[in-house]
């Protein structure tokens, strides 16, 4: 345990390191992003941040706890990130198209499912029973990895936010994975943390007012080995192991599924990008760069809370929790106007109910 924990605070130190070091490197190879009508920053910024977390991250994997990895394991997933790291570092320095990007994920998705053999097989529905996926499996696995990996992208729009959200659901899924979901491979919960620790190292350069950014190369990275972390806890998948990484990410996932929604109701293409997503949403309500970071962080702590709760419930329990969790997020969501100011069914609905209930009790009124 003090092994890990020392390898832990050694990957803190080295991820700080070699931020400054990639952030030298992103200015030489033009690895820059420029303001525009989109951008946040007013000024020329190096991005590619996020080679600094992939090198400390492996680094401390193959020579400080090597031993706690299925050597395979290590081998091929190492594999499979460094096609997202080239996709993701090519992405910064020439903005790639989105379905340039989105085969890039796919071959490295393709090496978890084939080569490191993570994959969803079976799931298990309430009063149906387990279903084998057969076929399924690859597209589902799939699917799966794409829409992790690219939530997380969409919602590094501003200094820190990414990172800080990622470290906060990872930790969340490390401890729930290890405590409570009997995840019978430990070496995961221990990498989890090990991003954890190389996201902290990061940082302190990313935090408002940024010196760096985590760019494609950081996103791509952090959420594809999200993705590939829960799908450990889905290879056998059930309502509870589906649900809880979907809550705990669900910062991400909600950005994402609001910013589709959106698009498709103003009739825009899926992949166009627009300044209305959670963190436009909120600094345009008057939160300042660092007071929306923080709230946000303060959501995603909600969430992580709430994940926390379903091991400890039983189905009824669980489903009565998941209602409630999207009621108060649909509320939340149109009160800040995620999908449009004047898109509000729910809040609409509430205030009819509310007024039918004032009648009614006028006229029983006066009836007395």
């Amino acid at each position: 345990m003090y092994r890990i924990l020392a390898s832990l605070f050694a990957t803190i130190i080295l991820s700080a390191i070699l931020t400054p070091f990639v952030r030298k490197l992103a200015f030489k190879i033009g690895a820059i992003d420029k303001p525009n009508a989109r951008r946040v920053n007013k000024v020329p910024m190096p991005t590619m941040g996020g080679l600094a977390v992939f090198l400390s991250f492996n680094i401390a994997n193959i020579f400080l706890l090597k031993n706690q990895y299925p050597t395979d394991q290590l081998v091929s997933l190492l594999i499979a990130q460094c096609v997202i790291i080239v996709t993701g570092v090519v992405d910064d320095i020439y903005e790639l198209k989105p379905r340039q990007k989105v085969l890039g994920i796919i071959i490295a998705a393709l090496i978890v499912y084939f080569v490191v053999g993570v994959r969803m097989t079976t799931i298990t529905i309430p009063f149906l029973g387990t279903i084998e996926l057969g076929w399924l499996s690859l597209p589902i696995t799939i699917i799966w990895i794409l829409a992790i990996t690219n939530a997380v992208n969409l919602i590094d729009g501003l200094d820190g936010l990414a990172a800080g959200v990622s470290i906060i659901a990872l930790t969340t899924s490390a401890i729930t994975g290890f405590f409570f979901l009997n995840v019978t491979s430990t070496f995961v919960s221990i990498m989890m943390f090990t991003l954890v620790a190389a996201l902290i190292g990061f940082l302190p350069y990313n935090f408002h007012p940024a010196q760096i950014y985590l760019g494609d190369t950081g996103a791509l990275f952090i959420g594809f080995m999200m993705s590939v972390f829960s799908l450990y806890g889905l290879k056998n998948a059930t309502f509870i192991t589906i649900i809880i990484p979907v809550i705990i990410m669900g910062v991400p996932i909600t950005d994402t599924i609001y910013a589709i929604l959106r698009r498709v109701l103003n009739n825009k293409p899926i992949a166009q990008a627009d300044k209305h997503h959670l963190h436009h949403r909120l600094m345009q309500m008057g939160l300042s760069h660092r007071e929306t970071v923080l709230v946000i962080y303060g959501i995603a702590l909600i969430f992580s809370f709430i994940s926390l709760l379903y091991p400890l419930s039983n189905l009824w329990g669980s489903v009565l929790l998941t209602v409630a969790t999207l009621f108060g997020l649909e509320i939340f969501v149109e009160l800040i106007g995620l999908v449009g100011d004047k898109r509000q069914p729910l809040l609409d609905w509430i205030k009819k109910l509310v007024l039918m209930a004032g009648t009614h009790e006028r006229k029983k009124h006066n009836k007395k």
